[in-house]
Parts: C-alpha cells; sequence; structure tokens
C-alpha cells in the first residue's frame, strides 16, 4: 500500500485528557499504535486504530466541553439564586 501513514490523533488525544480522562487513556492508546501498526505493514490495523483514536479523542472533547457547560451553567443558578435571595436575621 505504500504512502503516508493515516492521521494517528495523538494531539487531540493528549489535549482530551484535559475534558475527560477516562476516554482519553484510550484515545491515547489507539493513536500510539497507528505508526507502529503502518511500520510492520499492518495497514488495516493503522487505520482501524487511528479511527479508534479519532472517535475517543472526539467523544472525550465533547463529553468535556458538555460537562463543562452544564457546570458553569449551575454555578451561575446557583451564585444568582444565592444573591437574589433574601437575607434574613434573627438578632
Amino acid at each position: 500500500m505504500g504512502g503516508a501513514p493515516p492521521n494517528n490523533w495523538l494531539v487531540p488525544a493528549i489535549l482530551s485528557i484535559f475534558c475527560c480522562w477516562p476516554l482519553a487513556i484510550p484515545a491515547i492508546i489507539f493513536a500510539t499504535k497507528v505508526n507502529a501498526q503502518w511500520n510492520i505493514g499492518d495497514y488495516a490495523g493503522a487505520d482501524d486504530a487511528a479511527k479508534k483514536a479519532k472517535m475517543f479523542s472526539l467523544i472525550g472533547i465533547i463529553v468535556g466541553v458538555v460537562w463543562y457547560v452544564v457546570v458553569g451553567l449551575f454555578y451561575i443558578f446557583v451564585f444568582a439564586a444565592a444573591a437574589t435571595s433574601a437575607s434574613y436575621s434573627t438578632y
């Protein structure tokens, strides 16, 4: 087959650690397998590992971004509710 190996998605896999580390671990594992499998001539295995690295990286990033948005909105609502609530004193 020859040519260049498929994109290994290593950089997005590493960056997904900051979003959702449980999904980043398999993404990094599959990303590091791409070039090794390509070099030994397992072109189908390299392509499969690249697809899995891409999938885990993108899902990890999406889950992380959604999580940060939900937590951010929660804090906004909690602080807004605390700021608008009446303060009562028992003195």
